[in-house]
């Protein structure tokens, strides 16, 4: 991929879903290493998950920046008039566009949460890219998005790589994320803006989101109620710890794809889409029992826990899939970098954190 690098210096950079996991992750990193820099943060701050938790990143974001770096703005990207006036009122550099209805089951009985947050409010934020540029203003120099290992489907070649076909999802949850890069792209074709999907691939770390496997069958083992280990144990996932994510994400949003002219005289997109992955799917299995293994260690459970008691083979859900596995030869050949987080070592951290969040806010739940 032929690209240009952005020079962060006085840079302002617009974050949605400031409040969730990977947002507030990030946030994190920018008010750290990068202290000419002034984020803007966007969130809705919904209650699809505890509020107490995106709350707690708030906060956290608030004293790491001492009212410098950060400025937070409860908005739906879905209100159009509100990302209008946000565009108008900040010269905005850079985009990162992590607000998103998540969850592939959720899809299935909410499914217009999912148009409101992945489709229309994804399209506001193209179009205030596009007339970012008006008036001979640079406007956004990179708008950099979060698509989903989801888009893949029920693939069977693996590992998935972006030159796969992606055109089958199983679920409402992936056909957004597959609508939102195409809008992408074709808001680069014709606007020359430049673009850049990120697929996660189950990303899960210390305060991640409290819907995820790992977090729920936490909650429950603590509650002593029983897990359900879907397709009978018969899964594997690629995992990518939080902290390999962001310094992808960091990478990514400092090389924008270049912007060219071509022979019908229009824009050659300057798009680009990566996996994010450790490109090393974990049996199911096993994931819960280092899991298990982590919590007793943190002291989130006894030594003596009866884990078989407290599990149950179940059938596949709706809406999933066997086997996870990025490709990421791309990401590693452009920029240098690949998810190589252990499993044991990422779910330690997030035992130890989860052990200290409890105790801290001993009321905190995963609705």
């Amino acid at each position: 991929m032929k690209e240009r690098t952005l020079d962060f210096t006085n840079k302002t950079i617009l974050v949605t879903g400031v409040a969730g996991f990977i947002g507030a992750s990030l946030v994190r990193r920018l008010v750290s290493d990068c202290p000419s820099v002034v984020v803007l943060g966007v969130d809705s701050l919904n209650d699809y998950y505890d509020v107490r938790l995106k709350r707690a990143r708030l906060d956290e974001l608030r004293r790491l920046a001492a009212g410098r770096q950060f400025v937070f703005r409860q908005i739906s990207t879905a209100d159009k008039k509100a990302i209008e006036a946000l565009f108008a009122e900040y010269h905005i550099d850079i985009v990162v566009n992590l607000a998103a209805q998540t969850g592939v089951r959720y899809s299935i009985t909410n499914p217009d949460a999912y148009i409101e947050s992945n489709i229309i409010g994804f399209y506001n934020i193209l179009e205030a890219c596009r007339h970012s540029c008006e008036g001979g203003e640079p406007g956004v120099q990179h708008l950099v998005y979060a698509s989903s290992s989801s888009v893949y489907g029920a693939n069977r070649k693996v590992p998935y790589s972006t030159d796969d076909n992606v055109d089958n999802p199983v679920s409402l949850y992936a056909a957004t994320k597959k609508c939102d890069e195409l809008l992408a792209h074709a808001y680069s074709k014709l606007y020359n803006i430049p673009s850049t999907g990120l697929r996660f691939f189950t990303v899960y770390g210390p305060a991640g989101r409290p819907d995820m496997a790992y977090f729920t069958f936490t909650d429950k083992l603590v509650n002593g109620e029983k897990i359900q280990i879907f397709n009978y144990g018969n899964c594997k996932r690629d995992f990518t710890f939080i902290d390999d994510a962001i310094e992808v994400v960091l990478r990514v949003i400092q090389r924008a794809p270049l912007r060219a002219i071509g022979a019908d005289g229009l824009p050659v997109p300057p798009y680009a889409v990566y996996n994010i992955g450790n490109s090393h799917p974990e049996n199911l299995l096993d994931f819960v029992t280092i899991l298990q293994e982590e919590l007793v260690r943190a002291g989130v459970l006894p030594a003596d826990y009866d884990f078989e008691s407290h599990t149950q083979l179940v059938a596949m859900q709706p809406g999933d899939v066997p086997v996870t596995y990025a490709d990421t030869q791309a990401l590693e050949r452009d920029f240098g970098f690949k998810p190589s987080t252990p499993l044991r070592q990422g779910l330690r951290k997030f035992a130890e954190w989860y052990k200290a969040y409890r105790q801290a806010n001993p009321a905190a739940s995963s609705t």
